[in-house]
């Protein structure tokens, strides 16, 4: 019998097959030049994201090993993401590993960069064994990231606590990914929802079991998307972890577990949404816990007094709100929660920046470490203040069009009919909660601005550092005033994930 392998098309794998041998020539430099490189191996690391961009750009659309790999616009929209986080995140941590991480620059850089490299393969997986590989993949090096400083019990807690949690959370997302199984008799996704939906409609009899499987697959995948009740992790991994890891947490991880669940939901279980297919309705389900996290996050947040612990309640809270766009299924709702995890990528990773410099030199986390900032380190504290209210969704900054666009997409959606009216209590819990945020997102620049004294901290940060900030304040201010050409790539994501015929 004769065997017909698949077609691999290594071509299209650029950039992923790039950036992991790029790891390991990063552990590799630094064990030869017996960790003495200084800060050349994070220049290094950087020079490896820059080149991985430039494979993005000249790759083609196309698919690879079978139809396990899929290359397009959605793929590439998050790979985007995910290359940008990785690089300011390894810029911000110049400072740490100068003096907090000087014998093991190299497994830091580099484990970042393999993390980065499971969340491209997962972009691209067009299977669920492949996406859960690539979930794992992302998820791992994070582990031991978390727990880096491993002199510091808080860092110790925090990789432990994210490891039990995670490893809870990927069983539950495995079990769930076995029912679709079970049920489909395949793995490939777009398979698997026209053999669910001919199964539905020949017996009718798939409710139970698909509804348990529904269950544990937002469980699993609420973990990395922070959402009530599977977001207890997060607070303290932010604070225990290094400064720059807190941030690709909140971003990386995030849009990890945002496009597995655009590829499970969206583009194999699309056909389950909405109130005919009921009591498989995931819609409602999700809707739920991010109204859920918005009213959460944002209260608990305002009783923070450490800025990291503060920013982690919040992420919770960004979390509902980019959920309002997921369960918006039209022609907006996909594009729209693209361009807010492309806004929220310039503000969250901008603000933690400023987060890791002035915990560098001040050696506390403590919001009320923030007093005068704005007289002692002014281009810094106004970066803060433009960070934070891109967070809150303050005009013309570029998190503004990202709400107002999920809630657009929300309102949209509710208008169709009405077993869809509940869209509109979800929008207005997002803009009463966003008032919160307003509150404990302006007791900071209070902190930096409303003192007459200049803080008596001098403030001081590497290139790299500075590097960050400038790019986070150049996109959050950029992309509110022009914000057309990602929205114009972001239109592209509901074709991709089949909402709209192409």
């Amino acid at each position: 019998m004769e065997v017909q392998l698949p077609e691999y098309s290594l071509r299209i794998m650029a950039p992923e097959i790039f950036l992991f041998l790029w790891a390991l020539v990063v552990f590799t430099f630094d064990l030869f030049t017996k960790r003495r490189t200084g800060t050349a191996v994070g220049y290094l690391a950087l020079l490896g994201l820059l080149i991985t961009g430039v494979l993005m750009a000249v790759t083609s659309y196309g698919t690879g090993f079978g139809k396990m790999f899929f290359n397009d616009p959605l793929s590439l929209f998050f790979k985007i993401v995910f290359v940008g986080a990785a690089f300011m995140a390894i810029g911000s941590s110049f400072d740490i590993t100068r003096q907090k991480i000087v014998n093991h620059r190299g497994e830091y850089f580099g484990l970042i960069l393999l993390s980065t490299v499971g969340m491209m393969f997962l972009a691209s997986s067009n299977e669920l064994l492949s996406l859960y590989i690539g979930l794992e993949l992302t998820t791992i090096p994070l582990f031991v990231l978390a727990a880096f400083y491993k002199d510091d019990k808080l860092s110790v807690e925090a990789g432990i606590k994210y490891f039990v949690v995670g490893a809870f959370s990927s069983a539950l997302l495995l079990y769930g990914l076995s029912f679709l199984y079970g049920l489909a008799g395949t793995t490939e996704i777009v398979a698997m929802k026209i053999r669910l939906a001919e199964t539905h409609i020949a017996h009718g009899n798939i409710g139970l079991i698909l509804s348990l499987a529904v269950v544990m697959i937002v469980a699993g995948l609420g973990f990395k998307l922070t959402l009530p009740p599977f977001h207890q992790w997060a607070p303290d991994v932010y604070e225990g972890s290094p400064t720059p890891i807190a941030a690709f947490l909140s971003v990386g991880s995030k849009a990890a577990g945002l496009v597995a669940f655009i590829k499970i939901f969206v583009n194999g279980l699309w056909a389950f949404w909405g109130q005919e297919m009921a009591p498989n309705d995931w819609g409602v389900l999700v809707g739920i816990l991010a109204c859920v996290a918005m009213v959460y996050g944002n209260v608990v947040a305002i009783r923070q007094t450490n800025i990291k612990r503060m920013l982690a309640y919040s992420s919770i809270a960004q979390a509902g709100y980019i959920m309002i766009g997921m369960v918006a299924m039209n022609e907006h709702g996909l594009a729209a929660v693209g361009f807010y995890i492309f806004a929220y990528m310039f503000a969250n990773m901008g603000a933690f920046a400023v987060v890791a410099i002035v915990e560098d030199r001040t050696g506390s986390c403590q919001i009320h470490d923030y007093r005068g900032l704005g007289w002692s380190s002014p281009l810094l504290a106004l970066s803060m203040a433009v960070f934070l209210l891109s967070l809150v969704g303050i005009p013309p900054l570029a998190g503004f069009i990202a709400k107002y666009k999920v809630f657009a997409a929300a309102i949209a959606m509710a208008g169709t009919g009405s077993s869809n009216t509940w869209l509109y209590w979800l929008v207005g819990v997002g803009l009463l909660t966003s008032v919160f945020a307003l509150y404990y997102y302006a007791n900071v620049i209070k902190q930096m601005y409303f003192h007459t004294e200049a803080s008596p901290h001098s403030i001081r940060f590497s290139l790299p550092a500075f590097g960050v900030v400038l790019i986070g304040l150049v996109g959050v201010v950029l992309f509110g005033i022009y914000a057309e050409p990602i929205l114009e790539f972001a239109s592209e994501l509901p074709v991709m994930a089949g909402v709209i015929p192409r």
